[in-house]
């Protein structure tokens, strides 16, 4: 039969993450293309007590019924000082919803507010899925230049002037892919210059809690003063990413939006994953699990930068994260790494190829390097394989 594919969706090409999932399904190859949090360290005895009797605990209703859109009560009162001390941001029930992943906070935004031809300005590389996002909604991606401190605030301010944005994305902490961190000056002049120009922001921060170096920076939230900035909070890097729990934190109108937007997508997100995630907020469990994973990345994040500083060739310059999870390499400009990354899989290692991450399609000279699912042992035989590949 031949189907008749609506406009939106003809030309959106699938996720760069996804088909290179299906090429790594025979489990030997050694991959740093992901970007999952390390199996070793998911708190499956916590998650495994939680539920240990949970449906008794709270009754079958509050386990398995429908819940409300905008999300439970007891996940919003644990949420509450979770903002407050780990996001330096004050939240209320009327600015707050919860979603089933950050990723559906970037789709309602993008609901709301881009129509066909509307750009969103992104940094420069950028979150890829963020692109097909935006494409599946017919807008346009412009990239603005950035640096590891931030993003180029004459470059903004041009293409805001230029392009008219509906929407700005970023990721101030620690941004994948790139790791880096905007500085406390750049974040108040974004915050400044998009209230300013009327455009949206939309704040990404799945990544802050993972902080190795340097002291904790205040989100671009903390610096709204025109309600422009909508705030997402993930609990995949931190808890676990199959439970699907974010909280987007933002002007009530805008709540009101997502709320419409999350009734006809999905009516609520999992009751179960909510209580699992306000009991993981109570008590000092957070505090543990994060106690044990910073130690835990940090060290695969030394291991990977001191075995490329061993093995790969020294034209190949590497970003030294303060945080998160990803190293991101470059080679000088006019090498194309996709060659290299098709027979680097054939040799059992993978990569993330940089272009992937771009606008318009540049960078095809960098790479995106995930540490944190790999062994010590996997992280040393596949920068020595690649080492080996590259000199």
């Amino acid at each position: 039969m031949t189907f008749t594919i609506s406009d939106r969706l003809k030309n959106v090409s699938g996720s760069a993450i996804r088909e290179i999932f299906e090429l790594l399904k025979s489990g030997d190859i050694i991959s740093f293309a992901g970007g999952m949090p390390s199996a070793q360290t998911l708190p499956a005895k916590e998650i495994d007590d939680i539920l240990n009797g949970i449906v008794s605990r709270y009754g079958a209703i509050e386990c398995l019924q429908y819940e409300s859109t905008f999300g439970k009560a007891r996940l919003m009162q644990s949420l509450k000082p979770f903002l407050a001390e780990y996001k330096n941001l004050s939240a209320e029930n009327e600015n707050m919803i919860v979603l089933s992943g950050a990723q559906q906070c970037i789709d309602f935004a993008c609901k709301t507010f881009v129509n066909k031809g509307d750009v969103v300005l992104v940094q420069n590389p950028t979150y890829l899925s963020v692109l097909q996002i935006v494409a599946t909604y017919e807008g346009k991606c412009v990239g603005v230049n950035s640096s590891e401190d931030g993003l180029d605030i004459k470059d903004l301010e041009e293409k805001m002037r230029k392009h008219k944005p509906k929407l700005l994305y970023a990721v101030p902490t620690f941004s994948n892919p790139s790791s880096g961190e905007y500085t406390l000056q750049n974040r108040k002049a974004i915050a400044e210059l998009t209230a300013r120009h009327g455009v949206m922001v939309l704040e990404d921060d799945p990544y802050s809690e993972i902080r190795f170096e340097g002291e904790k920076l205040p989100p671009l939230k903390s610096f709204d003063t025109a309600g422009n900035i909508i705030y997402v909070a993930s609990f995949s890097k931190i808890i676990s990413p199959s439970l699907r729990v974010a909280v987007a934190v933002c002007d009530p109108a805008i709540i009101a939006k997502f709320n419409i937007s999350k009734q006809s997508t999905d009516v609520c997100s999992s009751s179960l994953s909510q209580l699992i995630v306000s009991e993981f907020l109570q008590g000092d469990a957070l505090k543990k699990h994060l106690a044990n994973i910073i130690p835990a990345y940090r060290k695969k994040r030394d291991k990977m930068a001191e075995c490329i500083k061993q093995h790969m060739p020294a034209s190949f310059k590497c970003n030294a994260a303060r945080g998160g999870m990803f190293l991101w390499g470059e080679f000088p400009d006019g090498r194309d790494l996709m060659p290299d990354f098709r027979k680097l899989i054939d040799k059992k290692v993978a990569f993330l190829p940089g272009t992937h991450f771009f606008a318009g399609g540049e960078g095809k000279n960098t790479m995106r390097l995930n540490f944190s699912n790999a062994s010590p042992e996997q992280i040393e035989q596949g920068v020595r394989v690649m080492g080996e590949h590259f000199r």
